[in-house]
């Protein structure tokens, strides 16, 4: 299976790059079924993706953002979970913020992430690769694994999601964390939780967080909110975005955990419901991960924010 997502991974890369026009890969296709803005680059790697998959003789079930839940045959023995580009904004500017994102479990249709057995971070741009598996397997290329030191959030280098997410009531939340880091430290957007996770792994980042799903639980009438900027839809984490990258990064030795502190391998894999999506908090050292939900302003009502919204 280790070689099968590799050859799988090089193939995807290679049909993007090849049909990759700066100018044309930014044009809106639509809506993924989960409601996000679906791009030219993305229906290049999804094509790609079903290209290679239905040639195999592997008896497989993928999942994949924009194509939802494919049996190839009656009875799969592997699900795949698949985000053909984690990143596709970044992907679609030619950036090097993106990544193929695969993590492969048993097929059953109650997996979670707790079943991953393999798992490939694969980047467009560099051609970096983050790897493990059950066996104990981990390797990365043209990187090194070197979590950092850093216990201090006002020193640390971290990126934030704002993808479907209301500005005001992030900066709200995030605002000290931003005023106390931006400048010894440095803050990051880069609309890849894949990625980000990627770069505390190589020691280039310290932490990655994305609140907005935990301040939606906490108070629920900012639901509205995040639907207004989200084309309708909550856009929180699904699992094919963080599958991988928490398998991965378990492996490496982050600390990564929801907005509350929990564990996240008990998300379903085929679960895109409102009550299956996540929120993530990533940390090279617990220290820091402590220290950061410490210094996020958790949002209690709706009151607490009125001036903010309106």
């Amino acid at each position: 299976m280790r070689d099968f997502i590799f050859l799988l991974s090089n193939h995807v890369i290679s049909e993007v790059s090849s049909k990759f026009d700066i100018l044309k890969s930014k044009r809106n296709t639509g809506l993924s079924p989960g409601g996000d803005t679906q791009f030219d680059i993305d229906d290049i790697a999804e094509s790609a993706v079903y290209d290679f998959l239905v040639k195999s003789d592997k008896k497989i079930a993928y999942y994949s953002e924009d194509k939802g839940l494919k049996k190839l045959c009656e009875e799969p023995e592997y699900l795949l979970i698949i985000d053909p580009i984690d990143g596709t904004r970044g992907a679609a500017a030619g950036l090097e913020c993106s990544c193929f994102s695969i993590a492969v479990s048993s097929y059953k249709e109650d997996a979670c992430i707790n079943d991953i057995k393999y798992a490939l971070l694969y980047e467009f741009k560099t051609k970096s690769t983050f790897y493990a598996d059950h066996t104990g397997g981990f390797e990365i290329s043209n990187a090194k694994s070197q979590l950092s030191q850093t216990m201090s959030p006002s020193k640390m280098f971290w990126s934030m999601e704002f993808n479907g997410h209301p500005a005001q009531i992030m900066t709200y939340s995030l605002g000290e964390l931003i005023d106390k880091s931006a400048n010894p430290g440095g803050v990051f957007i880069f609309n890849s939780a894949s990625y980000s996770i990627s770069r505390i792994i190589t020691g280039q980042l310290d932490c990655y967080v994305d609140i907005g799903n935990r301040l939606v639980r906490d108070v629920p009438e900012l639901e509205k909110e995040f639907r207004k900027v989200g084309n309708g839809q909550l856009l929180h984490l699904f699992p094919y975005d963080i599958a991988a990258a928490v398998y991965i990064a378990k492996k490496a030795g982050v600390v990564i955990t929801d907005a509350y502190g929990d564990d996240l391998g008990k998300t379903k894999l085929l679960d895109i419901s409102k009550d299956n999506l996540q929120s993530c908090i990533a940390a090279s050292n617990k220290e820091l991960h402590t220290a950061v939900m410490k210094s996020i302003r958790w949002i209690n009502s709706i009151n607490e924010i009125e001036g903010v919204l309106y």
